[in-house]
């Protein structure tokens, strides 16, 4: 099983499907980052050599991934709650910020429903 950047990867998918199991890679990404090395992106990870992962590695290390790109996301949202705009307040409240409505679906965002009772009415 290859290991890249802390992250193990599946050794039975193709090369381009398992490096995408790295934050901050994807599909196009990872393709780059194949060719670069010099590795066919059809070729299974488990059929990698030592050369193929030493070549993949290094030409990782030029992006920034996993845990230091974790860092960055999380500091960019703590400066759009600090300056207080838009995006920072609606991180704060747990809601959507890219204009979405939410009176009906969000869901994933504000979480499991809170059911507010009814107002008993008065009894004469």
């Amino acid at each position: 099983m290859a290991r890249i950047a802390g992250v193990d990867l599946p050794k039975n998918k193709r090369g381009v499907i398992g490096l995408t199991y790295i934050y901050g890679i994807g599909r196009s990404r990872a393709k780059e980052i194949l060719a670069k090395a010099g590795v066919d992106e059809d070729k299974k990870v488990k059929d990698w050599d030592d050369h193929d992962i030493a070549n993949i590695r290094k030409t990782i290390s030029d992006y920034r991934i996993e845990g230091e790109l974790r860092a960055e996301v999380q500091l960019n949202i703590k400066r759009l709650m600090d300056i207080g705009s838009y995006r920072g307040i609606r991180h704060r409240m747990g809601l959507p910020l890219r204009g979405q409505r939410t009176k009906n679906n969000s869901r994933t965002r504000k979480g499991k429903r809170k059911t507010v009772a009814n107002k008993k009415k008065a009894t004469k």
